[in-house]
């Protein structure tokens, strides 16, 4: 992508931004919140969504994607966050056939990867077993059994687990709690026989679930990859996951940011336009400049991922990290640019706060991305 977009992107880019302008505008996902939707979101924008190829935008061909890259990818979730639309891009996508992707057998891939270019089949990944994320601290369990593996634990804060057709589990089949060796990749039906999928009421309004199993019996052919080499696959499609939920919280801080400009040059105060205090101007371009830099470094990272680098663990962290503290920065400064009425439900500059607070945890908080850069670089 370089730093600079070309006349293919510039397309993408364009027609990814007006279709969710009308077709998953902020009032849209209002609605989803307000009638307490019990999918999360709409399925008939995911057919859509799908239909336009991004579905199967970084699926190879051979397996009826479109093979375009993650750099289209990164543009598609850029526009998506600007308008806070809902859909299972980042769960079935950047996640779900991620893994299939890194990790999968050749049989796993044609049976799963066809279905979910064409949007007809929702996968996600489970890996947070606390509030904080790490993924060499799971514990979930295992035990081999006579024709498989037998799971149990819980997972919380999955990707639209309630509504997933399969889930992959990340479990411990051998080591401690802690090492990153032992743990094991399996496919889950989301049927399952001793699964329990609750619905978690985010901050957001976005979907998240806790899934209980219960002694849930899988067999020999779930395993995706190695057995007890799940974490090494699993870093590579988070690293990805980062990438893309790092441009979609830079696609929402851009639009507070404009909407927040546009406040400033209609909101009068003391008899003239609040956007001719020096002070908000400062406030302004400090912004602005996090943003352009926030821009930069989600264009590398996802060029990255495009060309194989061997930089990409450290970008995707440096990207996370800035570009999460840049979606907090922004849309703190929105409501509060706003005065008292971005405190109000009324007005959409809160329900980007809620958004950006939830991603900023997601795949990791800044800080803990900031310490896994330092690691990476041997500071």
């Amino acid at each position: 992508m370089g730093l600079v977009l070309d006349e293919e992107q510039t397309i993408l880019k364009d027609s990814a931004k007006a279709f969710f302008a009308d077709q998953a505008p902020v009032t849209a996902f209002r609605k989803l919140r307000d009638e307490k939707d019990e999918t999360g979101f709409s399925r008939e924008l995911w057919r859509a969504m799908a239909e336009m190829g991004w579905a199967g935008i970084v699926i190879p061909e051979a397996y009826g994607g479109l093979e375009y890259g993650f750099q289209g990818l990164a543009l598609v979730l850029e526009e998506q966050g600007r308008t806070l639309a809902a859909s299972p891009l980042v769960s079935t996508v950047l996640l779900g056939a991620g893994t299939l992707m890194e990790a999968g057998s050749e049989a796993q891939k044609s049976a799963l990867l066809p279905k979910i270019a064409e949007g007809s089949l929702l996968l996600t990944v489970a890996i947070d077993e606390g509030h904080h994320f790490n993924p060499a601290q799971t514990a979930f369990e295992a035990k081999s059994d006579s024709d498989g593996f037998i799971l149990t634990g819980e997972k919380t804060f999955v990707l639209d687990g309630h509504v997933a057709d399969k889930i992959i589990v990340l479990a411990r089949t051998s080591g401690n709690k802690g090492d990153r060796e032992g743990l094991t990749l399996f496919l889950v039906e989301g049927t399952a026989e001793g699964l329990t999928r609750e619905r978690l009421k985010m901050l957001d309004s976005r979907n998240a679930a806790l899934l209980m199993f219960d002694q849930v019996k899988v067999t020999g052919d779930a395993v995706i990859g190695a057995i007890g080499g799940g974490y090494d696959a699993l870093e590579s499609v988070l690293d990805r996951a980062a990438i893309g939920l790092a441009a979609e919280m830079l696609g929402s801080a851009s639009a507070v940011f404009e909407m927040t400009l546009d406040y400033l040059k209609e909101r009068r105060q003391f008899g003239q336009l609040i956007g001719s205090f020096q002070s908000l101007q400062h406030r302004a371009a400090d912004m602005f400049t996090q943003l352009e830099l926030s821009k930069s470094i989600v264009m590398t990272a996802a060029t990255a991922l495009d060309e194989s680098s061997n930089e990409i663990s450290s970008l995707a962290s440096l990207a996370k990290a800035f570009v999460g503290e840049t979606s907090n920065k922004v849309t703190r400064e929105g409501i509060q640019m706003h005065g008292g009425i971005g405190m109000t439900d009324e007005h959409d500059v809160g329900l980007y706060l809620k958004r950006s607070r939830v991603a900023e945890h997601t795949f990791g908080s800044a800080a803990y991305h900031r310490d896994r850069y330092a690691r990476l670089n041997d500071y």
